[in-house]
């Protein structure tokens, strides 16, 4: 990518709407299947109120905790990585998938 006021390709401003895009919904769902493992014995079980009322809290907290790291995780990822070139410039491996000439 360009710095210092030089402008982004259109290459370069589609990749950053797809890894926003992606950083948005994969922290939702992250996000998602983590409150309703937390919150869920909760909401399915009788349990005593006071475990009911922890097990909603703790998921009301960590939900929206997870979904901030995942998008800052997965934006910090990007930068970094096209800071060091496109992702499209490193060399393919010839073979994807084999551990060794033989198998």
């Amino acid at each position: 990518m360009e710095t210092y006021g030089g402008r982004r390709g259109q290459t370069e401003r589609d990749a950053i709407t797809v890894e926003i895009g992606y950083a948005l919904f994969s922290a939702a769902f992250a996000a998602a299947v983590v409150s309703g493992a937390v919150a869920g014995p909760a909401l399915l079980f009788q349990l005593p109120s006071s475990v009911e009322l922890l097990l909603l809290r703790t998921a009301m907290v960590l939900a929206p905790v997870l979904f901030l790291a995942r998008i800052v995780s997965v934006l910090v990822r990007f930068r970094s990585r096209s800071a060091d070139g496109a992702p499209g410039d490193a060399p393919q491996p010839s073979q994807p998938g084999r551990t060794s000439p033989d198998s």
